[in-house]
């Protein structure tokens, strides 16, 4: 189905308002929005209810948050192939600096209910266990997060849109799973932003945030995993398990997740590709490309013109 053909099935071609105008579908226990807006304007306010899931689509937004972000400030931009994750009960200001009546600011929302929320961490808290130094994983959603995300977050979404906008027997079952692993991507990823900052402001405060601190400052040099290990002063299949628990991943995945989002940042600031490949230890070319788009759902180089071409 192409982009017209689809906009007249879910009802975007028929706006009733020129700002945030809003087709939604309903769920179990959740609601997914489809929001358009053909007029630039500021300072317009979203409130969340329950969770609120943010896909950008197509254009940028500015959001304006006076509760704390991870991964973002008080103001950030706002475009596709980004996440923005808020709150139960808080609320945003957003301007729409680039919207047109031919080409509109479109994002996506799944919101999802506290009780949802609250059921699925319960779960998380029950096979996990509680996460880093927190009673529970329900604490990790409520925060904001602003983020790029995943080739597998992207395809998620993808299958999740599907599922609302569709009407078979099997809709509500596809739409519990969807939003399942929707929430505990967002989840894990608060934890592993937490960790992260926590190992920068208290690297002495145990061996294993330690041997985050040490991955964390070494992004160029290849690991070493004896040292890791003396680092956090456990043995070597302790210190396996005991990372994948708190991290989720293995100390190589992380030192290549870190290397990425470092990339990221050096890519904004008009440095060549192949410059910041090399710098942060990759070995070619075509595995630091392959790493960039597993995480940014882009290329390197389409990343670094989006940010380089105003």
């Amino acid at each position: 189905m192409n982009d017209n053909a689809l906009a007249t099935k879910i009802g975007l071609d028929r706006p009733q308002k020129l700002v945030e105008n809003r087709v939604s579908f309903a769920g179990p226990h959740s609601e997914l929005s489809i929001y358009d807006t053909y007029l630039p304007a500021e300072k317009v306010l979203l409130h969340s209810t329950g969770l609120l899931y943010c896909g950008m689509i197509q254009g940028k937004k500015v959001l304006h948050s006076s509760y704390p972000v991870v991964g973002g400030a008080e103001s950030m931009e706002f475009v596709p192939n980004q996440s923005f994750v808020m709150a139960a009960n808080t609320s945003v200001a957003i301007d729409f600096p680039e919207a047109k009546m031919d080409k509109p600011t479109r994002c996506l929302t799944v919101e999802i209910s506290r009780e949802r929320i609250a059921a699925i961490s319960d779960k998380l808290d029950q096979q996990l266990g509680a996460p880093l130094e927190l009673d529970s994983w329900r604490v990790l959603s409520q925060r904001h997060l602003h983020t790029q995300h995943s080739q597998g977050t992207q395809l998620l979404l993808e299958r999740l849109f599907n599922s609302f906008i569709e009407d078979d027997s099997e809709r509500d079952i596809a739409i519990d799973f969807g939003v399942s692993e929707l929430v505990t991507r967002i989840l894990k990823h608060q934890a592993r932003e937490f960790l992260l900052n926590d190992s920068q402001e208290r690297s002495e405060k145990n061996g294993l945030q330690a041997s985050i601190h040490y991955i964390n400052t070494h992004l160029s040099t290849p690991l070493d995993i004896d040292y890791l290990c003396k680092v956090a002063c456990m043995s070597r299949s302790r210190f396996y398990q005991a990372f994948k628990q708190k991290v989720g991943c293995s100390p190589l995945n992380l030192q290549q997740y870190l290397r990425v989002e470092t990339a990221a940042q050096l890519l904004k600031t008009g440095r060549s590709v192949s410059e910041v490949c090399f710098s942060l230890g990759f070995a070619d070319l075509s595995h630091f490309n392959r790493r960039f788009h597993e995480q940014y759902g882009m290329a390197p180089s389409a990343f670094s013109k989006q940010y380089t071409s105003h």
